[in-house]
């Protein structure tokens, strides 16, 4: 495996003042003559026109659009459930409405998780508020899951791949002098928990301009498992979500301004020691797309504040001012984006682009009411932290003829870290001799860090014959660590488990030194099909990734736990890694008559295997073997689906996080809708047969360690019956 080498911080400014130079030169200057011969046509703008679609060249990519989720939207507050079932996506489920989404084996900051062009950090140290979080799935267009390889051009700083998410679209009235409104209305039930939860949006609008309102509450009381499960601690939640969106458009060019808030009062994370007791986030996103003879020029603004806090909940026994341990968060994020896609002939398009993304945060620990341990003085876990990235990349996608493309690609993403001096509860004269050490090797060590980092994809697409799509690619991409890998110094016990973002009750300190991870992946897809592409198909695609300086973590020593348990005390470190698995779907059309409809049968089976080089074990949170065989039928204005979950026993774990082994299971799932005029009724049973059975990524439940001194892993959902109704006006 390769590196390149290391570049100056001037090299990287230069390439962005250039870029930005020679975009504001292309748009002003004529159009030369070799780009005329793609003229653009007038367009009318809708959803599908201004969603930022990837390339078409990504092997095993997945492309989700608003007809393929509706029975999801309407059935789960959690936007992480339109994965599921995806080829080489599973998910952390620890929050409710918080699911973490993993690609290939590789989670969270691995993963670029883009929401209208805003690259989301959590503001946590348990990383209870994801990007998703702030989505409501109600609002959801357009979802492009990139697992493994990725363009350049969507997305820098990552690993894993690129989950691209897209609002709904502004809405315009196809006449002039016309004024039209359309909205959505719907609402659910969920048995277990006794979930509700409401969302609509409603858009006025002519020819030129439209304003749209979109909103959602849903809350939980806290789960059962299946039989003989009882109760699952912390599973609780509740959340509100308004945005409002005005937009402008005029011949071939829109302008678009997203307001919107985020209010989460409370959720139980049940394989965490705290709960969120506080989450409100509030942003704007500004957009500008145009078309012109020479191309497409997209540009995006954005800012966000988020106010955070964490305690823990009547579950974990949180009740008053004496009792818990509060812990509080502010971050900011602001910064731009500019693509240019420019048609240099028939054969070619460049894409270029500069981006810039500024985020700053504060984590302190106040001081708890007459507690000797976590007082007198506020902890500072994190003060004055930033993390900074200057992005400029370029791509050129070549159809050499009507059966080939090739896409190559370069990105540099300049990363820029820092944080201010640190300061425990006790202050000087409380602290023992190795929280002093500590606190004074990290306040008198130089914290400012900046990584150079280059990310090279390149992609081949070849339809073979009108049965067979072969697609295959190499990236070399690289993640710089976030700052509570590199910035949390605490190493009392108490200090390092509040860090920590796995649900395995573990502890964690970072390591300033940390460097950046690079992965080098090869995959490829095989895509077999009916010359229409409408009676079967077939996707395998296999990959390997080998990650240099993966950070994963080193052993520093053990404590006694609650109920018996043993805790690790673990550093932030980088090792060497691989991941290797194979990725499948399919589906083939059973019967299409008048008389049955349409019936198709649907399936997917993922694997991953995931290892640390350097410590010899595997890596933590690897999905066992999993898939799903689901029968939908369509007939008139029914539908329905019988679906199996099968997932595999989870043997083979990390034994430095002491990971539960979790027993296999096999899930059955039901559900119908019916649409009439402005209606649609869902209804579904998860878990049919009530199963009793664990979840593989979620870790312990310390929820119920907590409360009850039991000792198991986390488990699933039992029996639920849901239903949910929609009106489209």
């Amino acid at each position: 495996m390769f590196s390149f080498p290391r570049t100056s911080y001037k090299f990287s400014l230069m390439l962005s003042v250039f870029f930005i130079q020679s975009s504001v030169s292309v748009w002003a200057a004529e159009t030369p003559s070799s780009a005329k011969t793609q003229t653009l046509p007038a367009i009318n703008i809708n959803a599908d026109d201004i969603a930022d679609e990837p390339s078409e060249i990504t092997p095993g990519s997945t492309t989700l659009k608003a007809d393929q989720l509706k029975s999801v939207v309407n059935n789960s507050p959690d936007t992480g459930a339109l994965l599921e079932h995806q080829m080489g996506v599973s998910l952390y489920k620890s929050g409710r409405i918080a699911s973490l989404p993993v690609l290939n084996g590789m989670a969270d900051d691995r993963v670029a998780t883009v929401i209208d062009g805003m690259r989301i950090t959590g503001d946590c140290p348990n990383h209870m508020n994801p990007a998703l979080s702030y989505l409501n799935p109600h609002d959801v267009s357009v979802i492009n899951i990139m697992a493994g390889i990725a363009p350049v051009s969507l997305g820098g700083d990552s690993t894993a791949g690129t989950i691209n998410i897209e609002r709904k679209s502004p809405v315009f009235a196809k006449k002039k002098n016309k004024i039209i409104s359309t909205g959505q209305v719907s609402g659910f039930f969920h048995s277990n928990g006794k979930g509700l939860g409401a969302s609509g949006d409603v858009t006025v609008a002519n020819d030129h301009l439209s304003i749209r309102y979109n909103g959602g509450w849903s809350q939980s009381r806290n789960y059962h498992a299946g039989a003989g499960g009882g109760k699952v601690k912390s599973t609780q939640y509740k959340m509100f979500n308004h945005d409002v969106t005005l937009a402008y458009k005029k011949d071939n060019h829109l302008l678009s301004l997203n307001i919107g808030q985020t209010d989460t009062p409370y959720e139980g994370f049940p394989n965490a020691y705290m709960d969120m007791t506080k989450n409100q986030s509030v942003f704007i996103n500004g957009k500008y797309k145009g078309d012109f003879d020479w191309g497409t020029l997209e540009a995006r603004g954005y800012w966000q504040r988020v106010t955070h806090a964490m305690n823990m909940l009547g579950d974990k026994g949180g009740h008053s001012p004496t009792t818990g341990m509060p812990m509080n968060n502010i971050g900011r994020l602001a910064g731009y984006d500019i693509k240019g896609t420019i048609y240099l002939n028939n054969k070619n398009t460049l894409r270029i682009g500069n981006e810039f993304a500024y985020y700053t945060l504060n984590d302190w620990w106040p001081a708890l009411q007459g507690s000797m341990m976590m007082g007198p003085n506020t902890y500072h876990n994190i003060n004055r932290g930033h993390r900074n990235r200057l992005g400029t990349y370029a791509e050129l996608e070549t159809q050499w003829d009507h059966d080939i493309i090739t896409l190559l690609g370069v990105r540099n993403d300049v990363v820029m870290m820092n944080t201010g001096q640190v300061s425990g509860y006790k202050g000087l004269a409380g602290m023992n001799a190795t929280e002093v050490a500590a606190m004074d090797r990290f306040n008198s060590a130089n914290r400012g860090k900046t990584d150079v980092n280059f990310d090279v994809t390149a992609l081949l697409r070849w339809k073979a014959d009108p049965n067979f799509t072969w697609e295959t690619g190499y990236a070399r991409k690289t993640r710089s660590p976030n700052l509570y890998e590199r910035y949390s110094w605490g190493t009392t016990p108490m200090a390092m488990r509040m860090v920590g973002w796995f649900g395995d009750g573990n502890a964690y300190r970072g390591d300033i030194n940390l460097k950046p991870e690079i992965a080098n992946t090869i995959s490829t897809s095989f895509n077999f099909h009916d010359t229409k592409q409408e009676v079967w198909e077939l996707k395998i695609q296999p990959y390997y990734t080998y990650i240099h300086h993966y950070i994963n973590v080193n052993y520093l020593g053990s404590a006694s736990g609650r109920a018996g348990t043993t805790i690790s005390n673990l550093q932030f470190a980088n090792h060497n890694a691989q991941l290797y698995g194979v990725n499948s779907a399919g589906s083939y059309n059973v019967w299409n008559s008048k008389k049955f409809g349409k019936g198709v049968l649907q399936s997917n089976l993922n694997w991953v295997r995931g290892t640390d080089l350097t410590n010899h074990t595997n890596l933590y949170h690897m999905m066992p073997v999993n898939g799903t065989l689901s029968l939908n039928q369509y007939i008139g204005n029914w539908s329905g689906r019988i679906e199996g979950e099968f997932v595999n026993a989870k043997g083979l774990t990390d034994p430095l996080r002491r990971e539960p082994k979790t027993p296999g299971y096999i899930l059955l799932n039901m559900g119908a809708s019916y649409t009439w005029n402005m209606f649609r009724l869902d209804m579904s049973i998860e878990n049919v047969m009530n199963k009793k059975y664990y979840l593989p990524m979620g870790g312990l439940s310390i929820g119920d360690l907590i409360a009850d001194n039991r000792v198991r892993a986390l488990p699933g959902i039992g029996r639920s019956f849901n239903v949910a109704l929609t009106a489209s006006f």
